[in-house]
């Protein structure tokens, strides 16, 4: 098929036109608008093939988190390349570089944690964790114990057992999940879910209940874990409400239901602590790590499992005589290296330190800057992690109809004024940029943003899509 205008026949985005399937995008209109390509990055920018620089305020994919050009993780992905580029941990097989990040997750770990199994995205650990579960039920003799239990606008991944706990519907449409045996509770946002005069205790108290009702419903008997991210990432930035964690595994304890938490946004200091479950007070049984466990230069990710878990899972695999998961990548000593490095650097650096100076000036900049403007409805956030939600009315909180389109226009817009961007649900543009970003490079950013975001006011005023003042 020739390439559509205004791409030459041997143009990069021709080429990609012509060969690459890509995730996440309308495949079709992909064929007519092609791709922007990057070509290099530095820091908290990347550039595009024509030269034309981009702040990335969500990190590539959450996950960039000491920018685009650390020297130190090359170095560590190059020496480790030298002196052993492969070897794998299934039949005990092992090496220093998946030991060494092994001991120092569990070292770092929010909770005491037993053993590391590594896998190679956010969406095989938590597939990897999912197994792990029906496994340790079967060990423990209550073979109906298997339901788990995710939450609406939940976002864990898209394997097939990922994507059934995850909540959204644009990754069930079409691909038939859930599976059986997959549940969903209630979004707890505050902002649109409560009622009239509700405060967010009892909001908290009523998310916490609907649970219990569902698993009453369900059975006790029957539910296996429950699984959550800390702070809502693809959901749209979703913070809980004061005292929802607590509430919620009260209720978890008082049916034996393990609790999971998804780390793989909120882990290593993005929300302002080294793990989320650190702000929003959780003691998940099972942590689930990916993303800026290498800054992803490198495709690695963690389950971290308690001893009560790993002590069924060793019981069984005995039983059976070997525990039959893993992958030919688990702990692969490349990835690894970087991860260690990664860590390592994240000590060294106080990144910790850094967020608890720069995350402040983020969140109070986002809200000067946003939290009166006609289109906005909430500002949302904590440490370096925030979304600023648009919507058509403020007085009912009421979202644009999605046909309008209205996220994917003010993401082009971004992209026109020099800013990398995503847009989630409910028109929610997200903002988690590498953790080394300066308040001079937010202050630059959010420039950018506001001058989009006053573009396409313009834009919805003259289309009267929406009523702005």
């Amino acid at each position: 098929m020739a390439p559509p205008p205004p791409f030459g026949a041997n143009s990069a985005a021709a080429r990609d036109i012509a060969t690459v399937l890509h995730p996440y995008t309308d495949l079709q209109a992909h064929q007519e608008v092609g791709p922007v390509v990057i070509a290099r990055g530095k820091g908290v920018r990347v550039w595009d093939e024509a030269g034309k620089d981009y702040i990335e305020s969500v990190a590539g994919l959450w996950c960039a988190s000491l920018g685009f050009d650390n020297e130190r993780l090359v170095q560590a992905a190059t020496n480790q390349m030298r002196k052993l580029p492969f070897y794998h941990a299934f039949t005990a097989k092992s090496h220093e570089p998946m030991i060494d990040l092994a001991e120092m997750l569990i070292a770092r770990a929010p909770v005491p944690m037993s053993k590391v199994f590594f896998a190679n995205s956010g969406s095989e650990a938590n597939d990897s964790a999912i197994k792990m579960v029906w496994y340790l039920n079967n060990a423990l003799g209550r073979p109906k114990k298997k339901k788990i239990i995710g939450r609406l606008n939940g976002y864990h991944g898209i394997t097939i057992g990922s994507a059934s706990l995850t909540g959204l519907p644009y990754n069930h449409r079409s691909f038939d999940v859930p599976l059986p045996g997959f549940l969903h509770t209630m979004t707890p946002h505050f902002y649109h879910g409560a009622l009239a005069g509700e405060s967010e205790d009892d909001f908290a108290t009523r998310c916490a209940d609907e649970l219990e009702k569902l698993i009453l419903a369900e059975g006790p008997d029957t539910v296996a874990a429950m699984w959550a991210e800390p702070i809502m990432g693809a959901g749209g930035v979703i913070l809980p409400p004061r005292g929802y964690f607590p509430k919620i595994q009260a209720v978890l304890r008082k049916y034996d239901v393990l609790f999971v938490a998804d780390e793989v946004i909120c882990g290593f200091w993005r929300t302002g602590n080294y793990w989320g479950s650190q702000t929003l007070d959780i003691q998940p049984d099972i942590l689930v790590c990916a993303k800026a466990l290498s800054s992803s230069y490198l495709p690695i990710s963690a389950v971290m499992v308690n001893e009560t878990v790993f002590q069924a899972l060793a019981q069984e695999s005995h039983t059976i005589g070997t525990f039959g998961h893993g992958f030919t990548y688990s702990g692969h000593p490349v990835p690894a290296a970087v991860a260690i490095e990664t860590l390592k650097i994240y000590d060294e650096l106080e990144i910790g330190a850094h967020v608890g100076a720069v995350g402040p000036h983020l969140q109070t900049e986002l809200r000067r800057r946003f939290a009166d403007h006609p289109m906005v409805g909430e500002v949302r956030g904590t440490g370096l992690i925030a979304a600023v939600e648009l919507v058509a009315d403020q007085a009912t909180r009421t979202n644009f109809d999605p046909k309008a389109k209205v996220g994917g226009r003010l993401t082009r817009l971004c992209e026109d004024n020099g800013v990398i961007s995503r847009t989630t649900a409910n028109d929610s543009l997200c903002f988690s940029p590498p953790l080394i970003i300066s308040k001079d490079e937010i202050d630059d950013m959010l420039d950018r943003v506001s001058k989009s975001l006053d573009e396409l006011t313009v834009q919805l005023r003259r289309e009267q899509i929406a009523v702005v003042s």
